[in-house]
């Protein structure tokens, strides 16, 4: 029961918005009519805000896991900064009501590179246990010695147990190599496994626990293997709907019950960093592909490309530039799918802001065929996802809070900044996040049947 529903959450985004549907409502043309069905006001400004929805007991409603701060902190040394606020983790009911807190302390720097935090049921007791990267050494925040995975109990945050985190990528190594983590979870058939990782731009590292953290397989990918590097946000999946969940680390699917390459998309033509990778299914076929945009290996070419479920390029665009955002949405004519991209020509850090970038230019394409397909609005920051229910995705645009139609019109608007979309709420409608830099933070659904 709690693997459908864990399959359901990663995977809503893929089957009910990236879908090429037939059988769909009309499109709804009217503006949206936004309800809010969750609302907190946190103790602290919020720049940082990840959120989880956790799964509390067989009878206990899902509640809401919040990860935030004042500060956001990449750990690349032009982005770098030293923090003044802390990471803190809580949970909250879905009416609101505070279950329990925790305050990192000043030795785990907030973001997300740095401590990533998971809600998994690995000892399948049904319940979500929380699991984060800790350091025992308080006075030295970018030990890499120090760091722990621990696990709380998500009902009252206290800890379960620690284990040393690995500490493969080695003190030698950029700071924003050494500090590129990443905790996930997955099925082998009914089984959970945890999924920790290190690196995405050199050395990376991937291994897989089983219940009672008892180790299952470790992947080390060298420096100068081929093939991709990795991605700020690996997937986990079931690729080929064999009940065994797949892992893609950048370009390369693997098989989280044995660890072993299913492919590795482009592995003698390119060695690059993958900003962006998105999986999307024809539902008239039941077949997946997954597009991807590209960061590094300047001098590869193609930067934007689409690959079958077997890894095999099925087109690719746009022949030079740093890729750096991008999607693929059912928001073409007859909801056609498509695949945007965003290409910069340099990007900067100020503290308290988000990354700017200079020499923006947008891309947009078939994603089945990779003819180019012009959009009359801009995509640059937005985020996909079909609010109102009627086969077409709206655009999120995450700094106005504006929500577009697929044509581009302005159709609603919520309070603050967008994080994103999901399901988090014991409610069936997509839920727009968004947050204040005063500390608001809303769940919003459509509010029409």
């Amino acid at each position: 029961m709690r693997r459908n529903k864990w399959i359901f959450f990663l995977l809503g985004a893929f089957l009910a918005i990236k879908c090429c549907c037939f059988a769909v409502p009309e499109a709804i043309e009217e503006d949206l009519n936004l309800k809010s069905i969750f609302e907190i006001n946190l103790p602290t400004e919020v720049r940082y805000l990840d959120i989880k929805s956790i799964h509390l007991g067989e009878n206990d409603p899902d509640a809401i896991l919040l990860i935030y701060s004042s500060e956001d902190v990449d750990p690349w040394c032009e982005a770098f900064f030293f923090p003044k606020d802390t990471l803190k983790i809580a949970v909250y009911t879905q009416d609101g009501t505070l279950l329990w807190s925790r305050d990192l302390g000043p030795g785990v720097i907030p973001g997300k590179q740095f401590c990533p935090v998971l809600a998994f049921d690995l000892d399948k007791d049904g319940k979500e246990e929380v699991w984060f990267i800790n350091n025992v050494d308080q006075i030295h925040p970018l030990s890499l010695s120090g760091r722990r995975l621990e696990c709380l109990n998500g009902s009252t945050g206290k800890t379960i147990g620690q284990w040393p985190w690995p500490d493969l990528t080695g003190n030698t190594q950029p700071m924003g190599q050494a500090h590129r983590n990443f905790i996930l979870g997955g099925y082998v058939q009914e089984d959970p496994v945890l999924i920790t990782a290190q690196g995405i731009y050199g050395p990376m590292f991937i291994q897989a626990w089983s219940n009672g953290m008892k180790p299952r397989w470790e992947l080390r990918i060298g420096k100068d293997t081929p093939g991709a590097r990795g991605t700020h946000k690996p997937k986990i999946l079931d690729w080929n709907t064999d009940g065994i969940d797949e892992l893609f680390w950048g370009e390369r699917c693997i098989n989280i019950d044995t660890g072993t390459e299913i492919f590795c998309a482009d592995r003698d033509s390119y060695k690059g960093h993958s900003d962006i990778i998105d999986p999307f299914q024809d539902s008239a076929t039941g077949k997946w592909y997954v597009y991807t945009c590209r960061e590094s290996d300047l001098e590869a070419s193609p930067r934007v490309v689409v690959f079958d479920d077997k890894g095999n390029r099925i087109w690719g665009r746009i022949k030079k530039g740093h890729i750096d955002q991008g999607w693929v949405a059912n928001i073409g004519e007859n909801r056609k799918l498509i695949a945007t991209a965003i290409r910069i020509k340099d990007k900067h850090f100020l503290k308290d802001e988000d990354a700017s970038h200079k020499g923006i230019e947008q891309f947009s394409f078939d994603a089945f065929t990779g003819e180019e397909y012009p959009l009359s609005f801009s995509t640059y920051y937005t985020e996909p996802g079909d609010i109102n229910g009627d086969g077409y995705d709206e655009i999120m645009c995450k700094k106005s809070g504006e929500i577009l139609n697929w044509q581009g019109k302005i159709i609603g608007k919520v309070k603050g900044r967008i994080l994103e979309a999901g399901r988090y709420l014991d409610n069936p409608k997509l839920q727009v996040i968004s947050y204040s830099l005063e500390g608001i933070v809303n769940i919003f659904v459509e509010d029409r049947d």
